[in-house]
């Protein structure tokens, strides 16, 4: 099992990353620019840090998501995770990205079903939105199980 920090909080980071507990983080470039930085200047920090698996968002249809995770993928290596939207355009870019063997984080799971298209995509991981599930009166860890049973069942990869 790999635990990833959801923030963009760099002093946050730092602090958890030195406990040797976090495998990397996921962003979210609209909180970044909310902060007044620029979400590039922050994946360069967090790689610089040592940090070597950082998902970094991609938005827009199928060929902005594409062609922006190349460009990210170019620019920042492996320690790029590339992270899609769990809709059709997004598991598009997935299965595109992933043939062109780039590691993509698929966000916005919200039923195994999205986790079975995701990892059918080639996503090295799916996002389950745990919060949120339970803010609709569903149980989140439950749907983290499921889909950890069926990923076991179907024999998925895991990392």
């Amino acid at each position: 099992m790999k635990l990833f920090l959801d923030t963009a909080d760099t002093e946050l980071i730092e602090k958890y990353y030195q406990t040797n507990l976090i495998d990397g983080v996921t962003t979210n470039p609209t909180l970044i620019m909310k902060s007044g930085r620029n979400p590039e200047d922050v994946y360069q920090q967090l790689i610089d840090m040592g940090l070597d698996d950082v998902s970094m968002e991609v938005v827009g249809d199928f060929d902005a998501m594409y062609i922006e995770g190349l460009r990210l993928f170019r620019k920042f290596g492996k320690c790029a995770t590339i992270k899609v939207p769990c809709t059709p355009d997004g598991l598009r870019a997935c299965r595109e990205l992933a043939r062109d063997l780039v590691n993509v984080n698929v966000t916005l799971i919200f039923s195994p079903a999205q986790a079975i298209l995701a990892a059918k995509a080639g996503a090295k991981y799916v996002s389950p939105f745990v919060g949120r599930v339970d803010d609709n009166s569903f149980d989140g860890i439950d749907l983290v199980d499921q889909i950890s049973d069926i990923y076991t069942i179907q024999n998925i990869r895991k990392t």
